[in-house]
């Protein structure tokens, strides 16, 4: 099994991950300035909740010594651990007010310094990261010798569970607060099953407790593999950004993993899943392409290259089709209305045909691009274009077009090439399908929303992965990976499936 048979190094690459990665989750300036803002909120909601349940334990735990006399002087003390955290819940709570008035002055648009909210970005990361560390290095503070795993947890009474619903009982302060052994186990079952009840902030959190209080765990690569997840199953731009930053980070530390490509083409799917319609920014459609373009070099025989060969088709359909706007616009402005722009109309078509040799509209630019050299008398490059346009896609609008411009010229009219002679034309969408999609800013793509260990909408019918790792005790062999881009491993029988 990969994991056992590199316990040496996983250990060691596991305590780096759990006090660096949380620095690198989210890169400065990654999406818009309120999605920066809502990523922000979310790692410092996290960081209080971990906190409040791992102070909520050392203080239950000071109860014992509640008549020593130095009881005050060890409270006020940073360097004990309860201090410790205390200190840090104190400026995680600083923290979130100054985000707060951040996202006060976006929302009213009042004016604001786009420094603050670099600086604020890094401060967070910066302080994830000591919270990280701190909530590592007191959990020795937070052990308890015995297992209580598998007995019943006491409830306490709470105004909120997890301070994410109104009311009812902490059911899990205990379960993250203390640390027991072969609780890292419990904490991943839990995790996995509130995450199928797209409860996945709890999720997330109970994922994140094995991460920063379990660095021993077999069970924490999977975990931090879980909470990307989470991310990516919950959408949303921001959502969105975490994952792909989440996979990422994974990737740095695991690249050889059997799951490594399909975890890349996952950072793609991320991006995918934020593109707009061509005539849009095309930011993430380029993130796409070059994800796409780094699979096809790292893992050139994945068993998922059908797919992702899918997915690169349609993004570079985007691409083109962005670049297609552009170059029409120069040559309306150059060809009809005899304006300058006939070398920016050329640079953008010349520009599809070298960069996206299977774009699925090919036959638009290269009869454009031969329109601007035949005004500039360059006929030998119209000739070669138009020719081109002939031979390779018979089925165009503009072929007519074409051949009566190589008769006027005097140059032959290629036959259709015999592997392309019964290519039909691109499936046009209808009518009321494309007013949607212009509506919402939807651009159709092959996209799975399924996690890597997980699906988006849990079957208990289904076995999956992640519930492969816990029958494996936080492992996964080769064979038992789907060669398909799948997380479903088998049928659950039904004396078998959750109640």
């Amino acid at each position: 099994m990969f994991f056992r048979k590199n316990k040496t190094i996983l250990l060691g690459l596991t305590l780096i991950l759990s006090l660096v990665v949380p620095n690198l989750a989210q890169k400065p300036g990654d999406g818009t300035i309120s999605q920066r803002l809502e990523i922000m909120r979310q790692k410092l909601d996290t960081m209080r909740k971990s906190l409040a349940n791992a102070i909520s334990t050392l203080k239950d735990d000071a109860k014992e010594v509640k008549d020593d006399k130095n009881k005050k002087d060890n409270k006020s003390n940073l360097e004990t651990p309860l201090g410790r955290l205390q200190s840090l819940d104190k400026e995680v709570s600083k923290m979130q007010s100054e985000v707060s008035n951040l996202r006060g002055k976006v929302d009213r648009s009042e004016k604001y310094d786009s420094s603050d909210i670099d600086q604020a970005e890094l401060a967070v990361g910066e302080l994830n990261m000591r919270v990280d560390t701190a909530l590592t290095e007191t959990a020795t503070q937070r052990s308890q010798p015995k297992s209580t795993v598998g007995e019943k947890r006491e409830v306490k009474k709470k105004g909120k569970f997890l301070g994410l619903f109104g009311g009812g009982n902490d059911e899990y302060e205990q379960l993250i607060g203390e640390v027991t052994p072969g609780r890292d186990r419990e904490l991943f079952i839990v995790a996995t099953r509130e995450i199928r009840k797209s409860n996945y902030e709890v999720g997330r959190l109970l994922f994140q407790t094995i991460i920063t209080t379990y660095p021993d765990s077999p069970y924490l690569p999977m975990a931090k593999l879980a909470v990307a997840d989470s991310f990516y199953l919950e959408g949303e731009s921001s959502n969105l950004i975490q994952a792909a930053a989440g996979y990422q980070d994974w990737l740095t530390f695991f690249p050889t993993h059997p799951l490594a490509d399909k975890v890349l083409l996952k950072i793609a799917e991320c991006e995918m899943r934020q593109i707009g319609l061509p005539d849009r920014d095309s930011t993430r459609a380029k993130r796409a392409e070059q994800r796409l373009k780094a699979f096809f070099q790292q893992y050139p025989n994945s068993s998922v290259a059908k797919e992702a060969e899918k997915r690169m088709q349609e993004v570079q359909d985007n691409l083109g089709l962005h670049n297609l706007n552009i170059a029409n616009y120069y040559y309306t402005l150059s060809v009809s209305q005899q304006k300058q722009g006939l070398k920016g109309a050329q640079s953008r078509y010349r520009e599809i045909l070298e960069k996206y040799p299977n774009f699925t509209f090919m036959d638009e630019p290269l009869y454009k691009i031969a329109v601007t050299y035949q005004i500039e008398e360059e006929t030998d490059e119209a000739i070669k274009y138009y020719q081109r346009l002939v031979r390779d896609y018979p089925y165009s609008d503009y072929v007519e077009k074409a051949k009566e411009q190589l008769r006027l010229m005097g140059a032959s009219i290629p036959l259709p090439n015999p592997e392309k002679k019964d290519m039909l034309p691109p499936e046009k969408q209808s009518f009321i399908t494309n007013f949607k999609n212009q509506f919402f800013g939807i651009y159709p793509m092959t996209i799975d929303k399924n996690g890597v260990l997980m699906t988006k909408d849990f079957d208990k019918t289904k076995f999956e992965l992640i519930d492969q790792i816990i029958e494996n005790q936080g492992d996964l062999t080769v064979g038992q990976i789907p060669k398909s881009l799948s997380t479903i491993i088998k049928e659950v029988p039904k004396d078998k499936q959750e109640k």
